[in-house]
């Protein structure tokens, strides 16, 4: 049963009933007597008509406060009353309108003074629909200084009857302040270097030196950051005086996340973020973009390092993903949730009396020692989520064990946890596909498949790239939801860019005449539908999309990269790759739009100021021309060599439908190297030998 107080059916954003929605966490609210309407002009219309404001409420399926709201609050039926009388209530998926949430979330801040998170619940003017009050998690009882629901819906509907004076002087105030947030003046003439430093000093002050990451709780992995910092390491590798701080603030960093509680020692892959400063336990969400943008990142650490630690990080978290989120249709499902049965973490945990009873003597000794399992519990008295608490050389001169030893019976042990969580109710998997998600995954994997030869990682990238092309791109444009053969939703930039860096990355591993002719398409589109032809860079929604208060562009890292740093950064590749002008023009335009805010504020966007080095420093690019077989060697032989700004295309001699800027490579009867550093051509290489020696002369230091 589907129908609301009044009969009429739950509806989701495009208009259907909630039960026949792609995301399954609008499906999760079908039951509900909340009568939930669609994100749409006419809910909107609706809304003025009726002079009632909207209660906007944005989450995602595999968040544990969201469920819970869902399961309590909106489940009681007093709330639902007040809302079905007083308010027209949307819920919102916010991976299926991240433009939506983008902006309420930055609402949220402006009026709370707080970063927001999810549940995100904000209340709308019904007549130029600007938020006037928000909050997040509501409970249904008082609690921690929060008003019981009902309450709070009671005293917001007297507020918006008594003072609609105030609430659009209030109003008007916060779309002032929004406009100017999202204006970016473009501005040339960056000191580039001074920058650069700048950004470098602040990550220094910003590190937690004992227990590696940066702030304090809740701890997140910020990828980007921390791959920033391995490539200011790099820069300076070969110099007199190379910068050993960042490298150690990003393997420090590593190595406290692969040891701590936001890995899963049993089950591979990574949790969305720590509540505690050291490490040690996590919210249980496993989100995909975390998952691909770790693997990429900790790949590169294992070459640049040759820690095997990270080495171990990148393939269990590869081997999770394709496992538990790669769909028969070879694309990757969202996420797996928090919650089982209502009960967050319940899938990870331990009773450590019951595994030190059942465990073999000898693997029980090592998983003791190691995850210090005879400690009392570290989860709500609820169970013991590992994380290491001892390296494995300490467990190893602990027991008197051979290191190699160690690792056998440490592996045995956790191949058994692993069969006894098999046999436990799991999370929910959201199998809804989205580009930009499906896109780190796919860079992530094509990372990790050339750095440490993996064939089988590019294969299930290629399957997934293949998916979103034949699925989401419809008409020269990319549908940004797909669920059990159905798509809907306008993609926005990260969609776009997204995919078009993976593709670049896939083509590292192998040449595919249709992955770079869909690379060049959704930069083309990229630039016809969502350029800022007079400010420069990129909005995040298209120039026919639906506008919630501002159409804004994102220029700061946040749990994802940039998406203007990331635009900026395939213009650049295949400008020089293509020898594409207008895309390096572009490109540029994209840093001067987003000077202003990276002067500002260095650290929040890395991505960026990674595009503007190499606008300095241009990539080198590596173009193999020969026989497969040697192409293949050559690119095996290159693909183990940290160099982040460098960029190798093996282009054997049966790669046909080729570009114009690739065309003008012959075909070879032995391997032979094309090298170019910008718009600058290097002399071409005929051994391997020859070609890393050139790379090593100019890759800048």
């Amino acid at each position: 049963m589907t129908a609301t107080l009044d009969g009429q059916p739950h509806f989701q954003t495009n208009g259907t009933p909630l039960k026949d929605a792609l995301s399954p966490y609008l499906r999760f609210h079908a039951e509900q007597s909340v009568q939930w309407h669609p994100w749409n002009p006419q809910t909107l219309e609706l809304a003025r008509t009726l002079d009632k404001p909207i209660l906007l409420s944005i989450g995602y399926s595999a968040c544990h406060w969201c469920q819970v709201m869902s399961q309590e609050s909106f489940a009681d039926p007093v709330v639902a009353a007040i809302l079905n009388e007083h308010f027209i209530s949307v819920v919102v998926d916010r991976e299926e309108l991240p433009d939506l949430d983008r902006v309420g979330q930055l609402c949220h801040q402006l009026l709370t003074g707080r970063q927001g998170a999810w549940p995100l619940n904000l209340f709308l003017s019904p007549t130029d629909q600007t938020p006037f009050y928000g909050g997040t998690y509501f409970p249904r009882l008082a609690a921690q200084g929060i008003p019981p629901f009902p309450d709070l819906l009671t005293g917001l509907i007297s507020y918006f009857r008594a003072e609609r004076a105030s609430i659009e002087a209030q109003n008007q105030r916060l779309r002032q302040v929004l406009h100017q947030l999202e204006a970016t003046p473009p501005t040339a003439g960056l000191d580039t270097t001074e920058l650069l430093a700048q950004a470098r000093q602040q990550l220094e002050e910003r590190f937690d030196a004992a227990e590696g990451g940066f702030g304090e709780a809740p701890k997140f992995a910020h990828p980007a950051l921390i791959e920033y910092l391995l490539a200011c390491w790099a820069h300076t590798a070969a110099s007199e005086e190379p910068d050993l701080k960042a490298l150690y603030m990003a393997t420090l960093t590593l190595t406290r996340m692969a040891e701590g509680g936001l890995y899963d020692h049993v089950g591979g892959g990574f949790f969305r973020h720590c509540t505690d400063r050291a490490w040690t336990i996590p919210h249980f969400e496993k989100m995909l973009p975390d998952q691909g943008l770790l693997i990429g990142l900790y790949a590169q650490a294992a070459i640049a390092t040759g820690e095997s630690l990270f080495r171990a990080a990148a393939q269990g978290c590869a081997d999770w993903i394709i496992q538990h989120l790669q769909l028969a249709s070879g694309g990757f499902g969202s996420s797996l949730s928090a919650d089982t049965h209502g009960e967050e973490g319940s899938y990870y945990l331990w009773d450590s009396a019951k595994v030190q009873d059942e465990l073999p003597a000898d693997l029980r000794d090592v998983v003791v020692a190691r995850f210090n399992l005879d400690a009392p519990a570290n989860f709500k008295d609820k169970g013991w989520h590992l994380y290491a608490r001892r390296s494995l050389f300490d467990v190893a001169k602990a027991l008197r064990l051979e290191a190699s030893e160690t690792q056998e019976r440490l592996a045995d042990a956790l191949k058994q946890l692993r069969q006894w969580r098999y046999a436990r109710p799991a999370p929910a998997c959201d199998e809804k596909t989205l580009p930009a998600y499906n896109a780190l995954a796919i860079r992530g994997l094509a990372i990790a498949a050339r750095t440490l030869g993996r064939v089988d990682y590019a294969q299930a990238a290629s399957r997934a790239l293949s998916f979103v092309r034949e699925t989401h791109w419809k008409g020269g444009r990319l549908k940004s939801v797909a669920f059990n053969g159905k798509t809907t939703g306008h993609a926005c930039l990260d969609d776009y860019v997204f995919l078009a860096d993976a593709a670049l990355q896939l083509l590292q591993c192998r040449y595919d005449a249709d992955d770079l002719r869909f690379c060049i398409e959704l930069t083309d589109a990229a630039l016809l539908h969502f350029e800022d032809l007079h400010g420069g860079g990129f909005w995040f929604t298209a120039h026919d999309a639906d506008v919630f208060l501002e159409r804004g562009k994102v220029f700061h890292d946040s749990s994802v990269p940039s998406s203007n740093g990331i635009a900026a950064s395939v213009l650049q590749i295949l400008g020089y790759l293509l020898g594409e002008e207008r895309y390096l023009t572009s490109a540029r335009n994209v840093l001067n739009a987003a000077a202003t805010v990276m002067t500002a504020h260095p650290t929040s966007h890395v991505t960026l100021l990674s595009a503007l080095q190499r606008q300095q420093h241009p990539a080198c690019l590596v173009i193999l021309r020969g026989p497969r077989s040697e192409v293949r060697q050559w690119s095996d032989a290159l693909a183990p060599l940290y160099s982040p700004d460098t960029f190798v295309l093996p282009l054997h001699n049966e790669a046909s439908g080729l570009p114009e800027g690739l065309s003008t490579k012959p075909v070879s009867e032995v391997a032979v190297a094309y090298l170019s550093c910008g718009s600058k051509s290097l002399s071409s290489a005929n051994s391997l030998s020859a070609l890393i020696r050139q790379l090593r002369d100019h890759i800048p230091a």
